[in-house]
């Protein structure tokens, strides 16, 4: 897959999934953008990459921050051809009947606003170029409700009914915008998840989960002409011919 002078902006690029993008995408000769909030662990991952990545510091709940990071990557390399929507938070896990009301809208506002606001702010450009890709990280969360996680869940259905009507709007305008459902990650996602004790996932062992660096180089190969038949859609990486599809082993 070769992506050279493309740009990239992946949120959430700070540690895990978004870490491993960032440096699949480099990889694949495009220019990065890294957004998120902990800016020295994302100038730490851009000086790794190069010239080639920008770091950005960056809250995704608030959308003045995400325009103005939109606005940056333009400054610095020219253009914006794909958005990685990837922030997203596990915490607070608890039973609805104890969640902190303050700790549960935190997390719709970074897991479903915060894709939002990547949306609103990189679409209006790229309908105004013809072109984009727009990439979403989901989860089977958002298929089936599972204990403890009432925030995760809603959240992450949200955000794929947000990509749904980003295709509805978009795809007859040039737009590419679809979402991946990664599976289990071996991220520090897993250790907060693990620490809980609630629900089937707390109890998987750490060889159950997958590297980051296989949903990272799925959402390189979501950049491609070979994945046009699943636009508007969600793919997952549990499934078996999907792996084969991207070419992971």
């Amino acid at each position: 897959m070769d992506l050279t002078g493309k740009t990239a902006l992946i949120t959430g690029a700070s540690r895990g999934i978004g870490e491993a993008a960032a440096h699949a995408f480099a990889k694949a000769g495009a220019q990065v953008a890294l957004v998120a909030r902990n800016g020295d662990a994302i100038a730490d991952i851009a000086g790794q990459i190069g010239s080639a990545a920008i770091a950005i510091p960056c809250d995704v709940t608030r959308y003045a921050e995400v325009e103005a990071a939109i606005a940056r990557t333009i400054a610095t390399f020219g253009q914006l051809d794909i958005l990685v929507g990837n922030a997203g938070v596990i915490d607070p896990i608890s039973h609805l009947s104890s969640a902190d009301p303050e700790g549960w809208g935190t997390a719709i506002d970074i897991n479903l606003k915060g894709v939002f606001h990547g949306m609103r702010a990189a679409m209006p450009i790229m309908l105004k170029q013809g072109n984009g890709t727009i990439l979403t990280v989901g989860s089977g969360a958002a298929y089936n409700p599972l204990e403890g996680w009432s925030h995760y869940c809603a959240s992450k259905a949200g955000a794929l009914m947000l990509t749904r009507c980003a295709h509805l709007e978009g795809a007859d305008r040039g737009l590419r915008v679809m979402s991946l459902s990664p599976g289990t990650v071996a991220t520090q996602m897993q250790h907060e998840i693990k620490a809980s004790g609630l629900n089937p996932v707390s109890q998987l062992d750490w060889s159950d989960h997958i590297p980051a660096d296989w949903p990272a180089r799925a959402l390189v190969w979501m950049c491609s002409a070979q994945a046009d038949a699943y636009l508007g859609q969600e793919i997952s990486l549990r499934d078996p011919d999907m792996r084969r599809q991207v070419g992971l082993t």
